[in-house]
């Protein structure tokens, strides 16, 4: 089973933009559904929080944290497709920091739900 980290929009899921939370993350990453290619288990949930300095520490405290390093790390549905989308970030540029800094690979969203 692989071992998955999520990064989630903090501000996106505060704002009530339509996301309720990091509940249909988990959903899709257990039931294998939307992004994730079979079912896995989760091993930590990070918010970026605006401006998004905080993801690289947050991911790095994560790990050491749960002393398990994931497999693949899946940036929200929230980031990778929100409307309005991120004013510090393009979604891409932070899924390439991330692979840069950890050498792990980043999926684009989590789910498909509406």
């Amino acid at each position: 089973m692989k071992k998955i980290g999520l990064v989630g929009c903090g501000a996106y899921m505060a704002s009530g933009y339509g996301c309720p939370g990091e509940w249909r993350c988990y959903k899709a990453a257990a039931l294998g559904e939307g992004k994730f290619s079979e079912p896995g288990q989760v091993v930590f949930f990070v918010e970026c929080e605006c401006p998004g300095r905080t993801v690289i520490p947050n991911i790095k405290m994560a790990m050491k944290l749960s002393d398990m390093k994931p497999d693949v790390i899946h940036m929200s549905t929230c980031m990778a497709k929100a409307q309005p989308g991120c004013p510090y970030y393009k979604p891409e540029e932070l899924a390439k920091m991330i692979e840069t800094n950890f050498g792990i690979p980043v999926v684009m969203g989590t789910h498909e739900y509406v």
